[in-house]
């Protein structure tokens, strides 16, 4: 039986490649195909938009009343993702949210969907990057104390909009949970000794990188680096597909990368 999902934001660069990677496993069916309604490829095929041959499922805005989901794929835009989101609680589509940059009262709306619907939102679909989440965590928790210094270094391409990536900012949430600490974004100037609850934080953007994150502990004598660096985008998209295989057929609820991954 395979799992039918819809992908809101098909034609974009995530979508597309959703689309692809989902056509190449057997267990799933891309069944609906949504964007803008403003989008000049509306009515074109999605399989020959991705390249793909004709597949038979035409990009529209809107679901159609007949078709059944399983689950819904949202790698849209903060926009595009309020438009699905009363379309999935209104028919009780487990939805999965791999989108960023909402607002907080955005942010808001969308929890309290989990009322209703199965939902999965994470600030990353990367399987790896929620395994090293959890490695931060337990590295913050083993090191609490101990006179380290916490560094987080990301970078990113050169089209990138926001600054420092959300991803960086979950790695920094993290940390402040388990250890407090201030914030600190860049530094020039004579800004004097660093302070020992700051959380220092840098953004690269340079050429094509896909994403590399490093969170850095260092005290006197050692530093311990964690890293991971995206080699393309097809690790999201991989994630949010195996996000919405264990979505599927689940009740209502909030769930998150660790439930995916097992990690307790």
């Amino acid at each position: 039986m395979k799992t039918c999902i819809g992908i809101n934001g098909a034609v974009g660069r995530m979508g597309q490649r959703l689309v692809c990677l989902a056509a190449e496993d057997p267990s799933l069916a891309v069944v609906a195909a949504l964007e803008a309604a403003n989008h000049p490829r509306q009515g074109q095929d999605i399989g020959e938009v991705c390249g793909l041959g004709k597949l038979g499922i035409p990009v529209v805005a809107q679901l159609p009343l007949k078709l059944s989901l399983d689950v819904m794929i949202d790698f849209s835009s903060p926009e595009g993702t309020m438009t699905v989101l009363p379309v999935c609680v209104d028919r009780k589509i487990p939805l999965v949210v791999a989108t960023t940059g909402h607002t907080p009262e955005q942010r808001r709306e969308i929890e309290a969907a989990a009322h209703q619907i199965a939902l999965l939102m994470a600030p990353n679909m990367s399987l790896s990057v929620n395994v090293l989440f959890a490695l931060c965590r337990q590295a913050a928790i083993l090191l609490k104390g101990k006179d380290f210094d916490v560094e987080i270094i990301e970078r990113h391409h050169r089209f990138k909009k926001d600054a420092p990536s959300g991803t960086a900012m979950h790695f920094a949430r993290i940390i402040q949970e388990v250890c407090g600490g201030e914030l600190k974004h860049g530094r020039e100037g004579i800004s004097g000794e660093r302070p020992r609850n700051e959380i220092g934080m840098h953004a690269l953007r340079v050429g094509d990188n896909v994403g590399e994150h490093t969170i850095v502990f260092s005290t006197l004598g050692e530093t311990l680096e964690l890293t991971h660096k995206g080699h393309s985008r097809d690790s999201y998209a991989r994630g949010a597909l195996q996000a919405a295989k264990f979505l599927a057929g689940k009740p209502a609820g909030r769930y998150h990368m660790n439930d995916v991954l097992g990690i307790s």
